[in-house]
């Protein structure tokens, strides 16, 4: 079976909550779309504003708070949030390649310590986060334990490599620039391959249920774990009737939930502003499903920063920042009058949330438009009046 490049971008979207705002839960929500980025603070609430009608802010403060959704290094060695009851199973799927990368980094090595012994220390880091503690409070207990000396680039790695979680405190975004780290409640299976083999089968499904179709290329992508590791995932689920062999736009292989939603490419899709590092802009290997490839060094910067984007008929259409008086977009192509009255809408909306919060969010990015690419001929900013 064939599947269009409209097909694929709406199919995501759909399974993104991002055709239309669900009335649906905060926590079932974060579920849905399997996990949030997470690495700026006010970003998960954006994604949930645009996905969930009516979020409330408070619902999400709420669910940090009681641990129902918890905030980790997972996925691409970044910060996510996910659900309580799917952060064992996502953090044994990509834990070798967190391990990997962490514990065999110089940063790491400049402690004294092998890999080996720093896997040793990772149930006592877990012991002595069974309450909030901070970053200094671990380097001094390390420290304590290794040497002076050692203590910092020991927790550059076990930071991540110990499966903790970061603590929610009373910030404006339940999170600040002052870390702390807590143990979970359940504590994952580290070190196991069929464990990890499991788990990253699991992830698939999950993965695929909400952002699928998607190639080998793309779950390694998403996870980033090995390529390997993908195949073989997908060759098992495959072969137990778990997934579907599709046939993409330029011939490739994809693989997809049997019966999952596939829209028609031309679905109406209403505009979006779209936080930094919304998890759509970030899942794929091939980001042409919804970032055309002139646009992804204009919202993908060579340090990782990801821009916020105006999402204009499912695809990424330019960039938006805040600015006195509402939201300034700047869109690399025209605009039809009714996706500028969309945007316009989103912009009431969304200055509306961030008035009791932080009015001017992501403002330290905001030097990215003091340096810009080469911008496209046809460009056009807007001021889009706030609320």
């Amino acid at each position: 079976m064939g599947i269009t490049a409209g097909q694929l971008n709406r199919a995501t979207l759909t399974r993104q909550l991002l055709v239309r705002r669900e009335e649906i839960g905060v926590s079932e929500a974060v579920r849905r779309v399997v996990a949030l980025q997470a690495q700026q603070v006010a970003s998960p609430y954006l994604a949930l504003w645009n996905r969930v009608a009516g979020f409330d802010p408070a619902q999400l403060d709420a669910a940090f708070a009681d641990r129902t959704i918890v905030k980790s290094t997972l996925m691409r060695i970044t910060l996510h949030a996910v659900h309580t009851e799917d952060f064992p199973v996502f953090l044994q799927a990509v834990h070798p390649s967190i391990r990997a990368a962490r514990l065999g980094d110089d940063r790491f090595t400049a402690s004294g310590l092998t890999a080996v012994e720093g896997d040793a220390l990772v149930a006592d880091v877990l012991d002595f986060g069974d309450r909030p503690r901070t970053s200094a409070e671990f380097e001094a207990w390390l420290a304590d334990r290794l040497g002076a000396q050692a203590g910092a680039p020991a927790w550059w790695g076990l930071r991540q490599v110990a499966p903790l979680l970061r603590a929610p405190g009373g910030e404006t975004w339940s999170f600040g620039q002052k870390l702390s780290y807590i143990a979970p409640a359940v504590r994952p299976v580290l070190r196991d391959p069929e464990v990890a083999a499991a788990s990253l089968r699991a992830l698939v499904l999950r993965y695929l249920d909400g952002f699928g179709p998607a190639s080998v290329a793309d779950v390694a992508q998403f996870a980033l774990v090995q390529r390997g590791r993908a195949r073989e995932a997908l060759k098992v689920l495959a072969a137990e009737g778990g997934v579907e062999r599709l046939t993409g736009p330029d011939g490739g292989e994809l693989f997809d939930l049997p019966d999952a939603p596939r829209p028609d490419g031309d679905t109406p899709v209403p505009a979006r502003l779209m936080a930094m590092w919304d998890s759509v802009l970030l899942a794929y290997a091939d980001r042409s499903r919804v970032i055309p490839p002139d646009y992804r060094a204009l919202v993908i910067k060579r340090n990782g920063d990801v821009l916020p984007t105006l999402l204009v008929d499912g695809y990424v259409a330019g960039v938006w920042r805040t600015a006195e008086g509402g939201i300034e977009a700047t869109a690399f192509h025209s605009l039809p009058d009714e996706a500028w009255d969309q945007l316009a809408t989103e912009a009431r909306s969304l200055t509306a949330l961030l008035a009791d919060r932080e009015p001017d969010v992501y403002r330290r990015y905001h030097h990215w438009w003091s340096k810009p690419a080469k911008l496209p001929a046809g460009t056009e900013t807007r001021l889009l009046p706030g609320a």
